[in-house]
Order: C-alpha cells, then structure tokens, then sequence
C-alpha cells in the first residue's frame, strides 16, 4: 500500500508540473485565415508543421505568446475542425486555440477562457451579385446561404426571411468556391475572416449590418475564446497571460496577420 501511495504523489507531482516545461500542443484547423492557416514558407511568425509547411495567423500568434509566457516551446497540431474538441478530451492537445466561440454546447464538454477577440457576423457575397448592396437580413430573402459544418454560423441563417439554407460546407476556402462559382449567394463569416477572404479574392466583397439589422446572436457566440480540458490547471494561466495583452495590441495582430496571409500577397 505504502508503494502504491508513493508511485500516486509522483504520477500527481509529475502532472502538476506537466506545463511548467516541454511543450504546449495547441490544435487549429490551419485552414481559416486570418485567424489560422498553412504557408510553405516558415516567415517571420511560422511555427512548422508534423506533416510539413508552416502554421501563421492571429491563432498561431496569440499560441505563441501563451507558449512563451508559459516557458514552453510551441508545437501545432493540424486537426479537422470536427476533430478539435474530442483531441482535446482524449489528451491529444492541450488546449484550442482556433477562433472557436464558447458557445454553450461546447462548455457543456470544455472548458474556456477568457476572450482573445471579439467579432461579429457578416455575409460573403459576389461584388456583382443582387445582394452587394443589402443592409439588412431582410434583404436577403431567397437567396442560398451557406454556413460552415458544425458551427453557430450555420444555426443563424435561419433568421434571414424565406432564406435557402443550404446543406452546410466543411471548410471556408470550399465556401469561397460556391460562391464564386455560383453554387451559393452567400456563406456567413466572421469579419476578420470575410476581410481575409475578399483581400484573397477580389470578386467577393462582404456585407456588414447596423445594429439591430443583422444576426441576433449571444454575446458568447461572436467571442473567440481558448478551449481547455475541463478542469484544467491552464485556464488561469491562460487568462492571466491574455489579461497583459491589451486590446489595441490585440487588434494589431489581427491586421499583422490579415496582411501576411499568403493569400493576400
């Protein structure tokens, strides 16, 4: 029994110690800029890739000032959007750092912190389309929405009038596809990521709504938050390191890493 006991205050040293050093795994999609995406040059802010290339954007940004503010060094794990949350409860990741909202659903699982942006919803459409110049969801009565797979943006698009809800998409570049193509009128997006989109892009252009004209959303849904284990030791750590990053600052990095995006160049 004495031996069992002994070998269990060293497993819990060991964990207690786990982020103290070694390496911070941080999961994101690689694939949503600017808050993330993949590049085959490493650059100023690149931080490499198991399967070859380079992560940068805001995400990979922020990662980094955890990870040094931690003393840890800093790896990024390339997850499908779908596979973020189950690699962090297996263990696989320490925590999401993905432009992932807190929404309710997800806390019901992880755990979050504070916010290290904040955002609001628009529409990605074609500059020639009929709905370039709408200024509110009204105005997009029957046309063909699209939202991303698995996120809130897709549970919103009901809120427009006799709107086609399309069958939900992957990814945003597939999105950026059906919409140049055609397929779709319009994807719902976040504004950072509609501004990286029509840098990338210039057929598209985006529509942004006054206050009370566009999405109806909670708070917590257009907040970007880092997802945790339930639990975890990081959460204060976490905040305490978010809380010395102010908020001009913030949005500094947001148009540093608008403006590397491959895409834009």
């Amino acid at each position: 029994m004495k031996r069992i006991l002994t070998v269990l205050l060293v497993a819990m040293m060991l964990m207690s110690c786990a982020f103290a050093e070694g390496t911070l795994k941080v999961g994101m999609e690689c694939n949503y800029a600017p808050f993330n995406w993949t590049q085959a040059e490493q650059g100023e802010n690149g931080v490499p890739l198991a399967g070859g290339g380079y992560a940068d954007g805001y995400d990979v940004r922020i990662a980094q000032k955890i990870a040094d503010a931690l003393g840890m060094d800093l790896e990024i794990v390339k997850t499908e959007w779908d596979g973020l949350v189950p690699s962090l409860t297996s263990g696989m990741i320490d925590c999401i750092i993905a432009g992932m909202s807190p929404t309710a659903e997800r806390m019901a699982t992880i755990d979050f912190s504070d916010a290290y942006y904040e955002s609001d919803l628009v529409i990605v459409v074609k500059k020639d389309s009929a709905y370039a110049s709408a200024t509110s969801l009204e105005d997009f009565s029957g046309a063909k929405i699209v939202g991303q797979l698995n996120t809130f943006h897709d549970t919103v698009i009901d809120q427009i009038p006799d709107v086609q809800h399309q069958p939900p998409m992957d990814t945003f570049p597939t999105m950026i596809v059906a919409v140049n193509s055609g397929a779709v009128d319009g994807y719902v997006s976040e504004r950072p990521g509609a501004v990286s989109a029509v840098a990338a892009n210039p057929d598209l252009t985006f529509v942004a709504f006054d206050e009370g004209k566009g999405f109806d959303t909670d708070p917590s849904d257009t907040t970007i938050a880092v997802g945790v284990a339930k639990g975890s030791e990081l959460t204060a750590k976490i905040n305490e390191i978010l809380a010395t990053i102010p908020t001009d600052e913030r949005i500094a990095i947001m148009d540093a890493a608008v403006a590397a995006q491959p895409s834009a160049e």
